[in-house]
């Protein structure tokens, strides 16, 4: 642990139980430094961080990370998938429908009651997700 009380990066990822590698840090910390980023995006973050990486790596580093809940994937319709470092809360999301803009909305009556299915058909849920769908303030300001 750092000094702060918080872990490093590469404490998070020996918890999580992956290996440590230069572009496993570099990706996670370019998750948490962006917003709803794409895969092109982050590996772009990584190279600029690390060097050169191949998207495969970015693509196989993205689902690990995802697997061990250090990053939350999101794939709104029609959009290619994103990842964010926010994670284990109870947000949803606004995609804007013109630019493709992707922001966080916290959960609309308190404390995880998306979680409550009117009919949960033997279910055991675990997670909501909610994609609210609309124009974002400068396409709103743009198409009127």
């Amino acid at each position: 642990m750092t000094a702060s009380g918080n872990p490093t990066t590469a404490e998070e990822l020996r918890g999580a139980g992956l290996r440590v590698t230069a572009a496993r840090v570099a990706l996670l910390e370019t998750v948490r430094a962006g917003d709803h980023l794409g895969v092109e995006a982050i590996a772009s973050g990584v190279r600029d961080r690390v060097g050169h990486i191949s998207l495969q790596a970015v693509y196989e580093a993205l689902h690990a990370l995802t697997a061990a809940g250090l990053v939350r994937r999101i794939e709104p319709a029609g959009s290619p998938a994103r990842y964010e470092g926010r994670v284990g809360d109870n947000h949803h999301h606004l995609v804007c429908r013109s630019c493709g803009t992707v922001t966080d909305v916290e959960c609309a009556t308190g404390e995880a009651p998306c979680l409550t299915a009117s009919d949960d058909h033997g279910f055991s849920v675990d997670e909501a997700e909610v994609i609210y769908w609309g124009l974002c303030p400068g396409c709103s300001t743009r198409s009127s």
